[in-house]
């Protein structure tokens, strides 16, 4: 293989007219923190004068996509539902695939749980759950969990209100109730909530039931093949036309290049230069360069006649 060098001028326009579709994760590649990136407002609009399909596949779930939408809006940035997918919605369409009709358990915020609402889904637990508590002080009577028998599956998304109730309470469901499916939403390891610091992620909580129910859940967004399979039946394309743009290795990277897409990672997020080369690094992608905005450096390669002003 030859040594992994960051995207020259021509890599970037043979990347732009070789891909129909580009899918961009939101958090370190579109934004951070509180502050979109330099000149991804820009790229995109360039995109889509060239009537290339623009797609946002975000791991986070604690969102729906209409808040996701909302917050593209105040960057200048506009986008739709058939644009934005997140692990919350790639949860419903498992569902939705298994013609799943029980209640479902959740560890997560308010994003999942709306997005598994408004698809018809009767939810419990998620930030309803916030601040229950055991009663371990009462010697009278020993603490138990009163779960709905009715529940089909436990769903774990990011909670940063995680707790021993909700835990113990996805944990009795898996134990107790027949078939009851265990689903992750991802399994991250750390995310940029802030601008400067990471922060623990999804996998955090969903390691903690999977450890004490010894279950291996079914994993749903990144890099697992559903969003992209979806994406593909429904604007008819194949996975080698479509680009996929984000700063992990771990799941935007090894997502495209597990599924055949095309991969490129970004510098602006949780991954450093130093990593991506290190010999001891196996997920290579197809392009790397600093930022996402570093694409209007081939602008006026592209077409003369194209210009954003």
């Amino acid at each position: 293989m030859s040594p992994l060098t960051k995207a020259t001028e021509l890599d970037k326009v043979n990347m732009f007219e070789k891909y129909e579709a580009f899918l961009f994760d939101l958090d370190g590649t579109v934004w951070k923190g509180n502050h979109v990136i330099p000149g991804v407002t820009d790229v995109l609009e360039l995109l889509r004068y060239h009537k290339k399909k623009v797609f946002f596949v975000t791991n986070n779930a604690t969102k729906a996509r209409s808040a996701n939408i909302e917050r593209l809006s105040s960057f200048g940035i506009i986008s739709n539902e058939s644009e934005m997918y997140t692990s919350a919605f790639a949860a419903v369409l498992h569902l939705q695939s298994l013609n799943f009709k029980r209640k479902v358990y959740v560890i997560g915020e308010v994003g999942l749980v709306q997005e598994l609402r408004a698809a018809g889904f009767e939810v419990i637990g998620g930030h309803e759950h916030a601040g229950l508590k055991f009663d371990f002080t009462n010697k009278q009577k020993e603490p138990s969990v009163d779960i709905d028998r009715e529940i089909g599956a436990v769903i774990v998304g990011l909670d940063r209100e995680i707790s021993y109730f909700k835990v113990q309470y996805a944990l009795t469901c898996l134990l107790e109730i027949p078939d009851c499916l265990f689903i992750a939403c991802n399994e991250d390891q750390r995310g940029h909530f802030s601008q400067d610091q990471e922060w623990a992620a999804a996998g955090t909580m969903v390691a903690m039931v999977k450890f004490c129910s010894g279950r291996t859940p079914h994993v749903v967004g990144k890099p697992s093949s559903l969003i992209l399979k979806h994406v593909c039946s429904s604007n008819q394309l194949s996975p080698n036309q479509c680009l996929i743009v984000g700063d992990r290795l771990d799941t935007d990277i090894l997502w495209g290049n597990s599924h055949g897409a095309g991969t490129c990672l970004v510098l602006s997020g949780v991954t450093t230069e130093s990593q991506v080369l290190d010999s001891k690094n196996e997920i290579h992608p197809t392009f790397y360069m600093d930022s996402l905005g570093e694409l209007l450096t081939i602008e006026s390669k592209i077409s003369s006649s194209c210009s954003l002003m």
